[in-house]
């Protein structure tokens, strides 16, 4: 037996299942009597509904049911409202329309649900939805949020006037004005953050089961979150709620909608956000299998992914910094907007709390004015991705930053060094009011640039020129808060056979909680890890939970898990003071045995819980708590790549980062995720982008054929290093680690291929920086077209 603690790397205890074929996904489940559906998708991004024919349909072969909006209303149905309904930070509301669970009078993106077809397999489904006859009158169609935003564009719905949900402005922007009119330099730099399509390995799906007996519902997901999800589809059914629905965001059950609605996720096959959310196929595969009194089974086609999936990023901003003569930075501004999609999702909760809370987080900017607006657009809606709203924000400054060294003669390493806050000003408090408790920004970036040998770097560069390439040389300093929901739980249980069940309201989606939580609380309890039994992705088995999005798994549940640790000592304290025949106060615990001090009596931490539970007070513990504080995992990333002259393809050459996690529960866990983050920053930054027809509004990446992910052979050996400061604000000490290569690899890569792009002015391109983007960039090169500085006399 082992007791893996806090720092120890053990292998990951869920990998053998995995590698020998004995997960259990969601299409590895097959219930008694289990149907199959499908769902019927528009094909036009923006039309009217003029008729709706199903009846060759429900004379198809196996055909159990084929259901329409008509059905929909029938049943008293209601749509899916958004995840963040008002401004978090002053409450003003959003303008939206709703999610109809199938659309009624309209479409507005192409994929939209409008029909569902049950039958007895998969097959006989798919069949039948083509004998569907939807008679649509197609409608003018926009896919950029500037267009979409200017006069006399199409109006993708009624309530959204304009196709605005909201335009907020916030910061001081009198200070800010003040500040530039004083300015020696203004660099002013357009900056896009492209749509990307998560495409997790494991497509979406649901299958629903309806007790007629019990009137409950119970719906098996691939999904992290699925307390709060939960939630939405109770008030989506038109269940009544008990206390006005909490929808994940409050620290409380709502018990009509608990006891009416179960939500199961088993092995969850990646999710990188596009799984966090409520989708229409999940309401619609419970209340089919009320229809049908049949358990229904769907799962997206990796077509289903591209269409219907959320997508991310997609967001576009003017920004221009104010610097003094010596290069400090004087004030930041900012107008960015936002391409929601065709329904307003979570981009409202993250674009006006996520992407303001860290501008200037790591560089001492006194003086910030943002505006963000929300717009809609016929594509499909923006959800969440690894960052969301900070790797936004990130890509915005340093990005900025090194348009600004270039523009007024400043070297890049310096200026942010001059600007950085330093380990002596931490905790810091930005404009925003945000406060970050610990971090060494300018000795994990010096360590950073020195572990990748930037002083090496011009005889690369020239080894590079001699073979005809250009090498570029970029880096970025990331940082983002743990957000998501703040509230967590856990359970821990002491059972009859000597093991203990720990149950977490947190879900596991490839991160390896399985591994880390036990060794979490074999840390606390000297329990071995044998002996724990991790739990979860069960709403009936604990009753909160705020699932795994923004890195807070470790964070929130590692917490949770420390205290009730505290919780179990206490009450074995109690226990052991009886069985030692020692006062209380003498009892002291380590290692796993209560020791009475001064003697040379012990006993387990085991027999402790069985003669608690004897006596009629267990040790198990519940322990539920609430955040008032964000951990901030931050660190610097620096890249090399090489342009070939002739074609501009990009190779990615040298790959080195320094991320601060705090603490670190498994050190090889926590470089997993950082090497899984920073593939998905390179795929954005050079293969991956959402693209659509501007006229029709068609998506023209709708599989692998359109749309590249990168491959093992794109990317170099990547130098991963910790620099962590202990994070001040929970016990363990710990930051989230999941999500930094992602925000970090944009930028750092941008920079570098602009620096590799020097010798052709200020270039620019929109979209992943593929060979042809980066090769007429090279022929169109000229000063001022993507960036301007401007110096004041």
């Amino acid at each position: 037996m082992t007791t893996a603690k806090i720092g120890d790397a053990p292998k990951r205890t869920e990998d053998e299942r995995f590698v020998t074929g004995r997960g259990n996904y969601l299409d590895d489940m097959t219930l008694p009597g289990m149907a199959h559906a499908v769902v019927l998708r528009s094909p036009h991004a923006h039309a009217t509904i003029r008729a709706k024919d199903v009846s060759q349909a429900l004379k198809a072969p196996g055909v159990l049911a084929v259901l329409t909006s008509d059905d929909v209303a029938r049943d008293g149905l209601t749509p899916i409202r958004p995840t963040a309904e008002a401004n978090v930070k002053t409450g003003e509301p959003f303008a939206y329309e709703p999610l109809p669970v199938l659309a009624t009078e309209k479409v507005r993106y192409v994929g939209e649900p409008v029909a569902l077809v049950i039958a007895e397999t998969h097959a006989q489904a798919l069949d039948a939805a083509d004998l569907i006859a939807i008679e649509y009158e197609a409608l003018s169609a926009v896919t950029d949020a500037r267009a979409a935003r200017a006069n006399g564009a199409p109006a993708i719905a009624d309530t959204v006037k304009g196709n605005v949900c909201f335009d907020w402005k916030t910061g001081d922007w009198a200070a800010t004005d003040a500040a530039f009119a004083n300015a020696k330099h203004v660099v002013d730099l357009r900056v896009e953050n492209h749509r990307v399509i998560t495409n997790p390995l494991e497509p979406r799906g649901a299958i629903g089961t309806y007790d007629t007996a019990q009137k409950r519902y119970t719906i098996f997901v691939s999904s992290q979150n699925i307390h709060g999800i939960r939630d939405h589809i109770a008030r989506a059914l038109g269940l009544p709620s008990s206390s006005g629905g909490n929808f994940g965001l409050k620290n409380t059950v709502d018990a009509a909608y608990a006891a009416a609605v179960r939500l199961v996720a088993p092995d969850v096959g990646g999710n990188f956000g596009a799984k966090n959310f409520v989708y229409a196929e999940y309401v619609l595969m419970a209340w089919a299998a009320k229809v049908t009194g049949r358990p229904v089974k769907w799962i997206a086609s990796r077509s289903e992914v591209f269409l219907a999936d959320h997508q991310a990023r997609d967001q576009q901003a003017d920004a221009s910094l104010a610097l003094d003569a010596d290069g400090k930075f004087l004030a930041l501004r900012v107008d960015s907007i936002a391409n929601a999609g065709a329904y307003l999702m979570s981009a409202g909760g993250v674009q006006t709390y996520q992407y303001i809370h860290l501008p200037g987080s790591v560089y001492r900017i006194p003086a910030i004015a943002l505006r963000i607006a929300g717009v809609l657009t016929n594509t499909t809606p923006v959800g969440v991705t690894r960052g969301p709203g900070f790797a936004e924000a990130v890509n915005i400054i340093e990005r900025l930053i090194d348009a600004a060294a270039r523009q007024c003669g400043f070297d890049r390493a310096a200026l942010r060094r001059h600007n950085m806050v330093t380990s002596a000003g931490m905790p810091m408090i930005n404009v925003f009011g945000q406060t970050v408790d610990s971090g060494a920004f300018p000795e994990t970036f010096d360590r950073a640039l020195a572990e990748a040998d930037v002083a090496g770097f011009a005889a690369r560069r020239r080894e590079s020129e001699a073979k005809g390439r250009l090498r570029g040389l970029g880096f970025a300093y990331h940082i983002k808060g743990t957000g998501g929901s703040p509230h967590e739980n856990v359970d821990v249980r002491f059972e009859t056979d000597g093991t203990v069940s720990l149950i977490t309201g947190t879900h596991s989606v490839g991160q390896g909680h399985a591994t880390t939580f036990p060794q979490i609380l074999a840390d606390r309890l000297g329990v071995p890890n044998e002996s724990i039994r991790f739990r979860q992705g069960d709403t009936d088995i604990i009753p909160i939970g705020g699932g795994s999005g923004s890195s807070r798994s470790t964070y929130m549940g590692g917490t949770a898990i420390w205290r009730a640790c505290e919780g179990v000592v206490a009450k074995g304290t109690a226990v052991a003071a009886g069985m030692l025949e020692a006062p209380a106060a003498q009892i002291t615990f380590a290692d796993g045995r209560f020791v009475a001090t001064g003697t040379n009596r012990s006993v387990g931490l085991l027999e402790v819980a069985d003669r608690a539970r004897a006596l009629g007070t267990p040790l198990d513990t519940y322990y539920n708590w609430t955040r008032e504080w964000m951990t901030f995992p931050n660190g610097t990333h620096v890249v090399e790549i090489e342009i070939d002259r002739d074609t501009g393809h990009v190779t990615l050459a040298k790959y080195t980062a320094v991320d601060d996690y705090g603490t670190l529960i498994n050190p090889m866990i926590a470089a997993g995720q950082a090497h899984g983050a920073i593939a998905q920053g390179v795929g954005q930054a050079l293969y991956e982008g959402a693209a659509y027809d501007t006229a029709s509004g068609q998506p023209q990446t709708g599989s692998f054929m359109d749309y590249a992910l990168p491959r093992a052979d794109h990317l170099p050996p990547i130098a991963l290093h910790f620099n962590g400061t202990r994070c001040t604000t929970n016990p363990l000490g710990v930051k989230g680690a999941g999500e930094a290569g992602a925000i970090a690899a944009f930028p750092a890569i941008g920079n570098a291929i602009s620096d590799a792009l020097a010798p052709f002015g200020e270039v620019a391109w929109s979209g992943p920086a593929t060979p042809e983007r980066v090769w007429q960039s090279m022929r169109r090169g000229s000063a001022g077209v993507n960036g301007r500085a401007s110096v004041k006399s």
